[in-house]
């Protein structure tokens, strides 16, 4: 079935701060009550300990990794995602938590969350919804790879998280059917039973969310029409204050996505979206934009991450971002970033890389 909904929450620019720290409140938390200061929390990603309480502060995709790699290190428990994001509230995800609980129903708080999904912070390049056969909602979370290691934990605390704030929305266990991982059994799997309450299977080729539909009918407990609208309003404010991009640029971001190992050509994207390629290039013109632009950005982005966070060699990293051979690639990465991918993956001048397993 084609999706209701798709959302792309992060920025073509891993280093944009266009991201809230609303959530990461828990996961400091959890890591305090295990012995880990904010301040370790935060190490050599450039913030503060401070900008935790900070409504306004901004990070970056990349700040947001580099955060889960020292929770990864530092935390006391494999399960730490699965921990810190059963500890969400309401109060937690600020203004967007409480548009959430005050709307009429959970599903329109559903379509809410997705439309200001990139308030909560997931890690995950793109999220669509639909709803299949008319009885199960399903969640998929897409362009994984270049989370690498670093999938597991973000998997764990981006679902435990949405599970505690969607069961505080409803004030009652949300009726998860089923959840699927691309990626095998993890050392505390028992305890996805207990945080889920639903199958789970593991090594499987997406990651996907399934509940019941049911539950999108079903009125939220605290609805409170003045307050919904106040807060979504507010909500509006904070992301038109970010840097944004224009919904054509969005929808060829997604598009590309959508053709794994391969950037699909402008007469190919202009296709899909409906539009001739003149009319294409025109529009994009008028954003102050080139589908060569676009293209660029999003291979330069996801090749930085699948060499920080991966062990992928050099050639099966061009091959993952549309090039046909390593030696083109390494000539492109060059021209952005003025270093070679493996100057980039082993810096010698900079600071050292925090291996996700130290």
């Amino acid at each position: 079935m084609k999706p209701i909904k798709i959302v792309m929450p992060i920025s073509s620019d891993p280093d944009a701060p266009t991201q809230s720290l609303l959530g990461l409140g828990a996961l400091a938390a959890e890591l305090a009550a295990q012995g880990v200061s904010v301040r370790e929390l935060f190490a050599r990603t450039g913030l503060d300990a401070s900008q935790l309480e900070d409504p306004h502060a901004r990070i970056s995709h990349r700040q947001r990794l580099a955060i889960y790699r020292n929770a990864m290190r530092l935390a006391k428990r494999s399960d730490i995602g699965l921990l810190a994001g059963a500890r969400q509230r309401i109060s937690d995800y600020g203004i967007y938590g409480y548009a959430l609980v005050s709307s009429r129903t959970f599903g329109e708080a559903l379509m809410f969350s997705l439309d200001h999904i990139t308030m909560a912070g997931p890690a995950v390049r793109q999220i669509s919804f639909r709803i299949e056969h008319g009885t199960t909602a399903i969640l998929r979370s897409h362009g994984l790879d270049p989370l690498g290691e670093l999938l597991p934990f973000a998997a764990e605390f981006w679902r435990s998280s949405m599970t505690a704030v969607f069961s505080r929305i409803l004030e009652s266990p949300f009726p998860s059917k089923r959840m699927i991982f691309p990626y095998p059994a993890p050392v505390h799997w028992r305890n996805y039973e207990r945080m889920f309450n639903c199958p789970i299977d593991f090594g499987a080729d997406r990651m996907e969310w399934h509940f019941d539909a049911k539950v999108l009918d079903l009125p939220c407990p605290n609805a409170n029409p003045i307050t919904a609208k106040i807060c979504q309003q507010l909500c509006d404010v904070v992301m038109t204050e970010r840097p944004g991009e224009s919904e054509l640029v969005r929808r060829i971001r997604a598009a590309c996505l959508n053709s794994p190992n391969r950037f699909a050509g402008a007469p190919e994207i202009a296709s899909q979206l409906g539009l001739s390629l003149r009319t294409f290039h025109r529009r994009l013109a008028e954003d102050g934009q080139s589908f060569q632009s676009i293209v660029d950005g999003m291979r330069q982005s996801i090749a930085t991450e699948l060499l920080e966070n991966t062990h992928l060699a050099i050639d099966q990293v061009a091959e993952r971002v549309g090039f046909a051979d390593a030696t083109s690639f390494r000539k492109a990465f060059k021209k952005w970033t003025n270093r070679s991918p493996s100057d980039f993956r082993h810096p010698t001048a900079q600071r050292p890389a925090v291996s996700p397993d130290a």
